[in-house]
């Protein structure tokens, strides 16, 4: 892996100890303690109480920019144990050596653990680099893999400078504070929560819930969904969990923003942000929008992936979030398998229109929606003109209705309730693909993209959308 910064290096091993941490299932701890011994030396030290570390997560780092730069001296010092050893192990990795010449860890003398029981790494480098720019970027970072919103793990931000007596300073991280959840939660159900926290504070520009656009969590719409390639001995379990939120906001808001055409795509891989690929990009432009009532325009690449819409509801937004990682921790180097990507957001957009009737209704949906008033209005009027009271009991029965209660604003709306029902069930279900008899909801556009479907198909998967 190429690390280009000392900032990206400290990220890294934050990263690796966040892998280790939540493997664990139990509570853990990860401390990030930063020392200025002078403007320009900075001691570092990254601890955790995950599962001990097997070590392989530090033999393809590629530091060699920043050894060049003389901002780091190449030295790693690694303490590790695991729960059932005895002792806690001391290494020193000199990475001024290349990946591809022998790279060994040099081991040092170890400590015993006196029968405690007991896991957890630190990591300890000496950099030169400015201590408040550091800050700044692991405080972001931390902010950011809040929305994974994993509950057993609480993190603390540490500075000093020694220079400066009394500056120590501690900030602590912990997941959705205000709705913690057990540590049984599944990964994708604590990423629909943290979203929702993000989401609710505006993206992270409140500090807690703006309660004039979220007074109640109906104006929140979720829907979420997971797509997994199959373990084999090729694969170790590619797993792909996206959450849509679409919220309505109120223009009353002081954070009220003209921004409801444009979403921003969160992406992590393997429990860290970062940039999304060209190729993720691209499969993105090839969903089939437009079965959900969405136009997308363009997909802009502005460090983060922003998609653009021709029309999406007023005082509404639309925030998303994709999650690629691998079951097993250290993983080998994989590519996301675009397919599953593809895959994911359907699910996820398919269980948002199921558990949300009303939302994301296809264009041909809502327009034959916009005739079902006329329809009501014409049934109505044949039943309640009929002479035959023996055929408008029947009829009421069939509507549910009390023949004595019964007026024309009311026959007409019942009517007109089950007819957008029975559009939205058809505009739920999904597209038959060569089928010869033409369907009531199909647009001579699904054929056009049958070739996007079968391009991003290949391979095993499976991929599902959770209520």
């Amino acid at each position: 892996m190429e690390i280009s910064s000392a900032s990206n290096l400290c990220l890294h091993l934050i990263s690796c100890a966040f892998q280790r941490c939540r493997l664990s299932l139990q509570l853990c701890r990860i401390s990030a303690v930063l020392k200025s011994l002078s403007p320009s030396i900075l001691q570092i030290s990254i601890s955790d109480t995950g599962i001990g570390s097997c070590l392989e997560e530090f033999q393809d780092l590629n530091c060699s920019s920043i050894i060049a730069a003389e901002f780091w001296d190449g030295i790693l010092s690694v303490k590790t144990t695991a729960i059932c050893d005895d002792e806690i192990y001391h290494y020193h990795l000199n990475l001024r050596k290349n990946i591809s010449s022998s790279r060994t860890l040099t081991r040092l003398p170890s400590n015993p653990k006196n029968g405690l029981k007991f896991s957890g790494t630190e990591v300890y480098l000496s950099i030169s680099e400015s201590i408040d720019v550091l800050v700044s970027e692991i405080n972001h970072f931390f902010q950011k893999i809040m929305i994974l919103n994993i509950p057993n793990i609480a993190i603390e931000v540490v500075t000093e400078r020694e220079d400066i007596p009394g500056s120590r300073c501690e900030n602590v991280f912990l997941a959705n504070k205000s709705n913690p959840g057990p540590l049984s939660t599944s990964n994708v159900e604590c990423l629909k929560s943290g979203l929702e926290d993000y989401v609710s504070r505006h993206g992270n520009s409140l500090t807690q819930k703006c309660n004039t656009c979220f007074a109640t969590s109906e104006r929140l719409k979720v829907g979420s969904g997971i797509a997994c390639s199959t373990e084999n001995h090729k694969s170790s379990g590619l797993m792909m969990e996206v959450v849509v939120i679409i919220s309505e906001l109120e223009s009353k808001c002081p954070c009220f923003r003209e921004c409801s055409s444009k979403t921003e795509v969160l992406y992590f891989k393997d429990f860290t942000p970062c940039s999304i690929s060209h190729s993720t990009l691209n499969v993105l432009s090839t969903i089939d929008w437009q079965s959900y009532g969405l136009t997308l325009e363009n997909v802009v690449d502005q460090g983060v992936c922003v998609l653009e819409w021709g029309d999406s509801p007023s005082h509404s937004q639309i925030d998303m979030v994709l999650h690629c990682y691998n079951k097993q921790y250290p993983m080998h180097k994989t590519q996301p398998e675009q397919h599953l990507i593809k895959k994911a957001f359907t699910a996820a957009l398919n269980n948002l229109k199921e558990t949300h009737p009303g939302i994301l209704r296809s264009a041909h949906a809502l327009k034959i929606c916009s005739h079902a008033p006329d329809l009501a209005r014409s049934i109505a009027g044949l039943i309640l003109s009929s002479n035959d009271p023996d055929f408008q009991g029947e009829c009421f029965s069939l509507l549910g209705l009390e023949s004595r209660e019964i007026g024309a604003n009311a026959v007409e709306d019942c009517i007109q309730e089950k007819i957008v029902s029975v559009i939205e069930m058809n505009d739920r279900k999904p597209r038959q693909r060569n089928v010869v008899a033409p369907s009531l909801f199909e647009d001579d556009c699904d054929h056009d993209s049958n070739y996007q479907d079968k391009e991003y198909e290949e391979g095993e998967d499976e991929f599902l959308y959770l209520d």
